[in-house]
């Protein structure tokens, strides 16, 4: 029952940080981050599990290996990106969130170009 884990850290920290936006509020982004950290430590051993499935999965089927390797790496830039936009939306700073937001979906744009042009390529090989 990972979830309740998960439920029960994000709980805990919610009371904490209204606790401590009474009295010291510059202190609520540190909860909140390691409230972040805890529950990427409990959620680690379904990462892992998620990437030797798809390293078996694509080992089997013969896909390129570094094209998996991209994709792992597009993903969890998606999720640190939404992490870190969390957090300076969390702490009022919407412009902040937009341009973290925008460097990381050009980031992952930069890095699927590899695959998009390797598809491309496919599918010219296919057409007459």
């Amino acid at each position: 029952m990972d979830i309740i884990k998960i439920i029960g850290v994000g709980l805990i920290s919610l009371i904490i940080i209204i606790i401590i936006r009474q009295y010291k509020p510059e202190f609520t982004l540190y909860v909140s981050l390691l409230a972040g950290a805890i529950i990427l430590v409990f959620l680690m051993d379904k990462i892992t599990g998620i990437i030797d499935l798809l390293t078996s999965l694509s080992n089997k089927a013969g896909v390129n290996n570094e094209f998996l390797i991209l994709l792992i790496k597009i993903t969890g830039i998606a999720f640190l990106t939404e992490f870190a936009v969390s957090i300076c939306k969390d702490t009022g700073e919407n412009a902040i969130a937009n341009k973290v937001d925008m460097g990381g979906k050009i980031i992952i744009v930069s890095m699927s170009i590899p695959i998009i042009s390797s598809l491309l390529e496919t599918v010219l090989e296919v057409l007459p």
